[in-house]
């Protein structure tokens, strides 16, 4: 199979904006080109959604918690992500796509085929972006969920262990929450 002439070329900024959601939906774009996204598995999609119910509850009036919604990272070349979990500033809800300066946190469950860019490449994105959390969450085979939360050194730019979690994240920051990852 050959991939379309589309994907071999930069998209800018104002392309992307020309296209539909489903265009969009499963794709990210890093230095302008086209990076798809695999399917996620059902147990991706859950923890997904247990971990945005739980930050966007937790979030009170101030922060929404969301999935898979662009993140603009850059816009030439243009890197725009789809975050697994963001909490935003609630006053941006209309604001699309997302900028960093709008996102508190960003949550990211490890899959196969997405460890490298998830634990290294990702985390350095998000970081240099000047986003103040950084959730990992990883899921070793047949065990709970493992939730690795990183906070940002604005000196650096880098993120710094603020401690892992499983079973129940018990987390103090950004605000406090406590989130379940056994009901799965």
């Amino acid at each position: 199979m050959i991939a379309p002439a589309w994907m071999h070329q930069q998209v800018t900024a104002e392309q992307y904006g020309s296209w539909s959601e489903e265009q969009c939906a499963g794709v990210e774009i890093v230095d302008g080109m086209v990076v798809v996204s695999p399917s996620a598995t059902r147990r991706h999609n859950r923890l997904v959604r247990i971990i945005t119910n739980a930050l966007d509850a937790a979030g009170g009036l101030d922060w929404n918690a969301d999935s898979d919604f662009d993140l603009r990272l850059q816009d030439v070349p243009l890197t725009n992500r789809r975050p697994d979990v963001v909490v935003y500033r609630a006053d941006t809800l209309d604001v699309m796509p997302a900028r960093p300066e709008h996102v508190l946190l960003v949550a990211e469950i490890v899959s196969p085929g997405s460890e490298s860019t998830d634990r290294f490449v990702k985390a350095g994105e998000y970081a240099r972006a000047g986003i103040t959390y950084y959730w990992r969450v990883e899921q070793p085979a047949g065990g709970v969920p493992l939730v690795y939360t990183y906070v940002l050194d604005p000196a650096t730019r880098t993120y710094r262990d603020a401690g892992v979690f499983t079973g129940v994240v018990k987390a103090p920051a950004p605000f406090p929450v406590e989130i379940d990852i056994t009901q799965l």
